[in-house]
Formats: C-alpha cells, structure tokens, sequence
C-alpha cells in the first residue's frame, strides 16, 4: 500500500530537490520532478505567496520519495478562494500521487476555511481526472495567451471516498 503524505515546501528544499540529492531524509524520483527552469518558476511563486500567505507549497512524498509539488497560485482572495496547481515527476505519474496529494489539500483547505480552485489545459485529461475525483466540478472555460484553452473548476463536495494515505 503507497503512503502519500504532504510536506510543507521550505525555500531550501528547493536546491535539494532540483540537485536530486534529496531533503530531510527522502529521496528524488528518477529524473526529477521538473526541469529546472520550471522548478525555478515553482519556487519563486512559493516565495510570492508565502510572502503573504503560509504556508504555500508542497512535497507530494510517496513512501519516502519525492514525487511532485502541489501549491497555491495566489494568496486567498477576500472571499477565501485560493487556486491550486500540482504535478507529479514523470517517472512516477499515473500512480495516484496526485488523486491522494489533492485529497490531502482538501483537507487542509477545510480546516484552513480556504475554497479550492483549479485550472488544467482542456488536453489535460489525467489532471481533471485527479479533480473530479477530489469533488472539483467544472465551472467555466478562458482562453490564455500561453496555455489556450483552459478549464476552470471549483471544490464542490467532499472528494471520493477513498483514505488519502493508500492507494
């Protein structure tokens, strides 16, 4: 049975996250989570919102291994909405990582009194699954000048139930 945990995601962790060295004991799945320009951005956005709002980012470690990132796009807004993005490395998607590390952020969102939105491109079928599953519902569509077409969806309902720490 996979164990999936949430890690809150420190400045430093960073550096040993894109090395592949591994933080606080756990390792780095083969190949990283994301290149490295991309992990840069990830970490400079974690550095904005924690500025205004902590914590904001995220380890998904699945027994013992770094897999992905789950974080906040913005500080809540003044109703409580805050968007979430999250991915998994490569060597390690379509094993539930995600499903069980957005479950885990519904929960944090409900003790936080947080409201929970997301985006994923319209192509991006494994990313709405994992929302669907976790009771995200669409509510819209946008078009982005660097992404396109975008599928805009919000928490709704309790995620499917199935226990956040096994896959």
């Amino acid at each position: 049975m996979t164990r999936t945990r949430l890690q809150e995601a420190t400045d430093g962790d960073f550096d040993a996250v894109v090395s592949g060295a591994g933080m606080h004991g756990f390792t780095v799945a083969p190949g990283g989570i994301a290149p490295d320009d991309l992990m840069c951005m990830l970490r400079q956005l974690a550095r904005d919102v924690g500025a205004k709002f902590t914590p904001s980012a995220w380890w998904i470690i699945d027994d013992g291994e770094v897999v992905g990132l789950c974080s906040l796009k913005q500080p809540p807004d003044d109703a409580g909405q805050v968007e979430i993005g999250f991915g998994v490395a490569p060597s390690r998607q379509g094993r539930g990582a995600a499903r069980r590390a957005v479950a885990q952020l519904r929960v944090w969102a409900d003790a936080a009194r947080v409201h929970l939105t997301a985006e994923t491109h319209v192509d991006n079928v494994r990313s709405q699954r994992v929302l669907e599953a976790n009771g995200f519902v669409r509510v819209g569509h946008r078009e982005d000048e660097h992404d396109g077409r975008m599928i805009c969806w919000r928490a709704v309902s309790s995620p499917v139930t199935q226990e956040a720490g096994s896959g």
